[in-house]
């Protein structure tokens, strides 16, 4: 079973630079707040908790206990928890970026997608999760 690990405020932004470097800040984060912008209009913005697993994925979520709902492009509607909003949006992101020409940051995405899609199978909100991004 994969575990997840909130990441300290101290540690977050050196954690993020030594997976992405400069893109994420750049490219990865606005990516991840775009998708989940366009999956949920109850989505407002505001602070993300950051998460790193125990096979070595990253993903961020909102900080809010909030549920949304959810539409995305290939048809999916439902309700989902702000932990697996966040997890899908990251893969998402991860999934479009897998195909970038920046530096070395498809490989990164490509990577952290299948760690992230892994530790997913044992989420509360799996099906969920698989129905969205499916």
């Amino acid at each position: 079973m994969i575990t997840r690990e909130q990441l300290a405020e101290d540690l977050r932004m050196e954690h993020v630079n030594e997976l992405f470097g400069i893109n994420f800040p750049m490219t990865l984060e606005p990516t991840i707040y775009s998708s989940t912008e366009r999956m949920s209009h109850d989505y407002r913005g505001g602070y993300w908790n950051y998460f790193t697993l125990s096979n070595l994925g990253f993903y961020m979520a909102p900080a809010v206990i909030d549920s949304f709902n959810v539409h995305c492009q290939n048809g999916y509607s439902g309700k989902m928890s702000a932990d697996a909003l966040g997890a899908t949006a990251c893969l998402y992101a991860y999934s479009h970026l897998s195909f970038s020409k920046i530096d070395n940051l498809a490989d990164v995405c490509a990577r952290q997608f299948h760690l992230l899609r892994e530790y997913m199978f044992d989420h509360a909100e799996v099906n969920q999760i698989l129905a969205a991004i499916d």
